[in-house]
């Protein structure tokens, strides 16, 4: 099956694409207000560069997303959560930010990350460099975590109320496809469908929109690209792997919830956005809750 492989230089008013996003971050976050309470789990829901909003973890928690996305870069022994790292603070911790704040509430939930709602949570965990030595960090700082934690052991996946997916510098795949116990799991790229690396490896396949698709959400999609869409889902499902795509429109508007629409329409799993508020409303409208 070939699947689309476009590449198009992105203008300035674009650039922000390759980190992910078409809106830019201060933007999105400083038209959210607090939640004013917890809504169900949406299925759907990932929530990039999660760590720039005003309470990391907790905002997208209490919409009810199920996917929050940390960059991480290794610095004198610590994993610090930064977009660049001109932005390092040794106060922003994976463990401070995401991994503890998690297992405090599994705990108290009684072993789910939402109270009376056994829907489990994505965490996507992009390396930023050296992902060999971040990964060894990673791994060690999970393991301090498994309580919480899918994991896979004696050939078979073991479900928990976390599931942490490593992404970012491809050098971490190495050592974590040695393992042969592991409490996290690998973000594959298209180029992985239909490869030997099963969903107990990449249980997530991943790619840029712009990188692979031209339409940004005006007009109708053009049918060649629909077909290729739903062609990559189908792939992925067949074996048990979820999609994402990253650098899909963020601009509040009509095109950016045309794409959203046939993105769920071509059953992608995880929509991704910066605009917590305003993918929770797209999906509340279209009945993407949990239940």
């Amino acid at each position: 099956m070939a699947f689309p492989t476009r590449r198009r230089v992105v203008t300035t008013a674009l650039a922000t694409a390759a980190a992910g996003t078409l809106i830019p971050l201060r933007t999105a976050i400083a038209s959210e207000a607090p939640p004013a309470r917890i809504h169900r789990p949406l299925l759907h829901a990932h929530a990039h560069n999660d760590y720039l909003h005003s309470r990391p973890l907790h905002d997208a928690l209490a919409q009810g997303f199920t996917s929050v996305e940390a960059d991480i870069f290794l610095v004198d022994g610590e994993l610090l959560v930064a977009h660049e790292a001109t932005d390092l603070d040794p106060a922003r911790t994976l463990s401070a930010l995401y991994l503890d704040p998690l297992l405090a509430r599994v705990r108290a939930n009684h072993g789910t990350v939402f109270r009376d709602d056994r829907t489990p949570v994505q965490l996507l965990i992009d390396i930023k460099t050296d992902g060999v030595a971040a990964y060894a960090e990673l791994d060690r700082q999970l393991r301090r975590h498994r309580q919480m934690l899918t994991s896979f052991q004696h050939g078979r996946v073991r479900p928990g109320a976390v599931t942490a997916v490593i992404s970012g510098d491809r050098a971490a795949r190495a050592p974590m496809e040695a393992e042969r116990t592991r409490y996290a799991f690998y973000d594959g790229r298209l180029d992985d469908l239909g490869t030997a690396a099963t969903a107990s490896f990449i249980p997530l396949i991943s790619s840029s929109w712009t990188g692979a698709f031209g339409w940004l959400g005006t007009g109708p999609i053009p049918p060649a690209e629909r077909e290729a869409l739903r062609a990559i889902t189908a792939a992925a499902h067949r074996e048990g792997q979820r999609v994402r795509f990253w650098a899909t429109p963020d601009v509040p508007g009509p095109e950016r919830e045309a794409v959203w629409a046939e993105l769920l329409a071509a059953g992608v799993d995880h929509l991704n956005s910066d605009d917590l508020a305003g993918l929770a409303r797209f999906l509340h409208s279209h009945g993407r809750h949990a239940r």
